[in-house]
């Protein structure tokens, strides 16, 4: 690996140990085994560096979960998606989980301007992708279902995060989302299950 990669995951390490705010330039260096002159060179900043780190391991954390022609159920079901659920509630409380990272860049979001900016444009790609673990394929460019569906996906994972942070106990099963959702979708169709 080059001074780029390694940078790029010892700003990962960082991330998850200390967070954003906590986690210096010299800690990534320190990390990383590179020098302070290479987080410029490579990224511009240590802000910009740390975005990238965290959108790499956002990106990565569904791979756990397993590739969608993998998951149970027919794409769209409501197995689908308590099963897409159920990776992100398990994934909650690991040690490793780059979930309190989301919930801090809410917090401190406009303390770090150039990490939201480039999270900012993150988001539409995780609506996608969240789009395409549920339904079975991401849709095309410019598809309009990443403005309704992938925006729902992305306000529910943070939401869920945001109450898994607060009180863990509360915080809603893969099981409860699933027949929450089936309940809504009953009472706006019309339909008895």
């Amino acid at each position: 690996m080059g001074h780029r990669e390694d940078l790029l995951e010892g700003a990962k390490r960082c991330l998850l140990e200390k967070g954003f705010v906590r986690t210096t330039a010299r800690d990534i260096v320190k990390e990383s085994g590179t020098n302070l002159a290479s987080i410029g060179y490579h990224y511009g900043s240590k802000d910009a560096l740390l975005a990238q780190a965290y959108v790499d391991l956002a990106e990565h954390a569904s791979e756990e979960w397993g590739e969608p022609d993998e998951l149970p159920g027919a794409p769209g079901s409501l197995e689908r998606f308590r099963a897409v659920m159920a990776g992100i509630t398990d994934s909650l409380g690991k040690p490793d989980s780059i979930w309190h990272l989301s919930v801090e860049l809410v917090a401190m979001g406009d303390k770090l301007p150039a990490v939201r900016e480039y999270v900012s444009a993150a988001q539409r790609r995780a609506g996608s992708g969240f789009i395409g673990m549920v339904m079975g394929e991401e849709p095309a460019d410019g598809d309009p279902s990443v403005d309704t569906l992938g925006k729902f996906f992305s306000v529910l994972v943070l939401g869920l995060v945001s109450q898994h942070t607060f009180d863990p106990g509360f915080s809603p099963t893969a099981d409860q989302l699933a027949e929450g959702l089936r309940e809504l979708a009953e009472a706006v169709t019309g339909t008895q299950g």
